[in-house]
């Protein structure tokens, strides 16, 4: 029977128990069942990244369960008084900065190729009332807020995250579900305030968290007690950006798979806008070949107009492949001593026929229905 967050909390609640009080075996044989547990969560795991994480944790149960193996030996008294204190030690032993990724991008909406649409919704939800801080209080429109960038994978929505942060000069705070879903249960919770906390520290900022689905799943009588703690966090802090008059928080949250969401994220008051980011159009297929064969030895044959047409239904992903693809053949060629010094019509003309597009029209269709709906 596969294993559950609960049966994992369970060991690892009695392995830590019998750790306080000193009784170093029984602690080592609760603390492997609670790795154990984790490893088999972590086979279940639907992303590489929280795979990771679960797989570290268990790697740290291991370490615990070794160290009490030695201190039977050594038949070492126990180094803390309480369960408190434990958790206490666990819980404050990390600080945002330990866990998110913070930086002042300056990337503008100008460096991304196409997402007119998406920038115009961005632009209204958080740049304008910034902008025209008098004129929004006038109307009462404040600024900041959760918005949703939900599209097929490889469409370009971590680096519109970033642009957004750069034309606001806000700190950008990027964080992944498996950042916050710390090693240790009861810590996750406490790493959703930490982080938002930080934020409303910044005059400006932008919280962004990838595969956010990862982070906010739609809740069943069977989700694992941890998500039920960690979830009502979320919420309860997409809900208290304006802390401070003035100041501009905007939560940005991006999904491929936005119908495993939480419908209760999607209601207003969290995230009022949900923005799809489609594949690239004729305009910006064109953008993403100039910009992905800059610098490289293009030959006078190839029409990046023709090229860009052929790429119809490819997301930017895709488009950044094909580009490193073609420049591979004329390099191994080079290598070989075949003096061939470009990338030609003939050689995009053979990658093309051996790509095919990452997204077909079932998923697309899928994000159309799902609009639909919410």
């Amino acid at each position: 029977m596969p294993a559950t967050f609960d049966t994992f909390d369970r060991y690892k609640q009695r392995g830590l128990d019998a750790r306080l009080a000193g009784q170093w075996n029984a602690a080592r044989v609760y603390l492997l069942e609670a790795a154990r547990a984790m490893v088999d969560l972590s086979r279940q795991a639907r992303t590489d990244a929280l795979r990771d994480a679960r797989q570290q944790t268990a790697e740290r149960l291991l370490e615990l369960a070794r160290d009490c193996e030695a201190a039977a030996k050594a038949r070492r008294k126990p180094r803390v008084e309480n369960q408190h204190a434990l958790n206490e030690a666990q819980v404050s032993s990390t600080s945002a900065d330990d866990f998110v990724v913070r930086e002042k991008p300056s990337i503008r909406f100008d460096d991304i190729a196409g997402l007119e649409d998406a920038k115009h919704e961005i632009r209204l939800k958080m740049i304008y009332p910034f902008a025209h801080a008098d004129l929004a209080e006038k109307f009462g429109i404040k600024p900041g807020g959760g918005v949703l960038l939900y599209g097929p994978p490889g469409t370009g929505k971590t680096m519109l995250a970033r642009a957004t942060a750069g034309e606001l000069d806000a700190t950008f705070f990027r964080v992944s579900a498996a950042d916050v879903l710390s090693k240790w249960v009861g810590e996750a919770e406490q790493n959703v305030r930490k982080l938002f906390d930080a934020a409303v520290r910044e005059p400006r900022s932008v919280i962004f968290i990838d595969e956010i689905e990862s982070l906010i799943p739609a809740r069943r009588d069977d989700t694992s007690s941890v998500m039920q703690r960690v979830v009502p966090q979320i919420l309860q802090g997409m809900e208290g950006f304006d802390k401070k008059p003035g100041q501009a928080v905007l939560f940005l949250g991006a999904t491929n798979v936005p119908w495993q969401l939480d419908p209760a994220v999607l209601r207003p008051g969290r995230f009022d806008e949900k923005i799809y980011i489609p594949l690239p159009d004729a305009l910006a297929r064109v953008r993403l070949l100039e910009l992905y064969l800059a610098n490289r030895p293009l030959d006078a044959d190839v029409d990046l107009t023709s090229v860009a047409q052929r790429l119809d239904g490819y997301s930017g992903a895709d488009i950044k492949y094909v580009c490193d693809r073609a420049a591979v053949v004329p390099f191994l060629q080079t290598v070989a001593g075949q003096n061939s010094e470009t990338i030609t019509r003939a050689i995009l003309d053979d990658v093309l026929r051996d790509v095919r597009p990452s997204v077909t029209s079932t998923t697309l269709h899928r994000f159309t229905d799902w609009a639909a709906q919410v």
